[in-house]
């Protein structure tokens, strides 16, 4: 089963860099770990070349700050209908998703881990609050990553 985990967000904006450091530390524990066919990318957004780095991929996690009103952190399904939105600077995981059916007729199963954040500044770091949601969320992701055979939708910390 090959994975790709995109975290994206601008770690130069506090909190909105919880998508790559969630990247980050799934990296380093899948490396710990010796576990394989992971594949790791992240970037300040998401773009529409990012509809074939997921082409060829059986399970996608993009990894994204909330600013919304969630407890510390949720998982939803992403499909070509959810969230589609493009502007010339940035795409939405439903219009990846989109495209990637569109254009290469595959369907992986694609879930957006939604980490809540607290402090958008210009400035570098996490936030204590924000860190400690991460951490929760990193828990919750490695239970599963170690069998993602098993993922199924409906077990899903929601949102």
């Amino acid at each position: 089963m090959k994975i790709l985990i995109y975290g994206y967000g601008n770690p130069g904006r506090q909190d909105d860099g919880l998508g790559n450091a969630f990247v980050n530390r799934i990296r380093e524990w899948t490396a710990i770990e010796g576990l394989y066919d992971f594949y790791f990318d992240s970037n300040y957004q998401l773009n529409i070349e990012d509809a074939d780095a997921i082409s060829d991929k059986d399970l996608v996690i993009f990894a994204d700050a909330s600013e919304e009103e969630i407890e510390d952190f949720c998982l939803s399904k992403v499909d070509g209908t959810s969230g589609l939105t493009f502007t010339t600077h940035a795409a939405s995981p439903g219009y990846i998703v989109k495209l990637c059916e569109e254009l290469f007729n595959k369907k992986p199963l694609v879930l957006l881990l939604h980490i809540k954040g607290f402090k958008w500044e210009f400035q570098e770091g996490i936030s204590e609050e924000a860190q400690s949601n991460l951490n929760a969320a990193l828990v919750y992701m490695k239970k599963r990553l170690l069998h993602p055979e098993k993922f199924a939708t409906k077990d899903l910390k929601g949102c």
